[in-house]
């Protein structure tokens, strides 16, 4: 879910870089891309993954 969170932010920084929208300070392109950077960190050390479910013990 990460990932797709990091994807989309990806694109938006993309749109806004490619078609030279201005925005105000907080939300440049690159502040999104490393907005989504941050998530894709998060989804690659496995935060929001859940609980992984352990089998039974004999």
């Amino acid at each position: 879910m990460l990932a797709i969170a990091s994807a989309v932010l990806f694109f938006i920084s993309f749109l806004i870089n490619a078609a030279d929208i201005s925005t105000n300070h907080t939300f440049t392109s690159t502040n999104i891309m490393l907005l989504g950077l941050i998530l894709l960190a998060l989804h690659l050390a496995g935060v929001g993954t859940g609980w992984a479910v352990r089998g039974r013990r004999r």
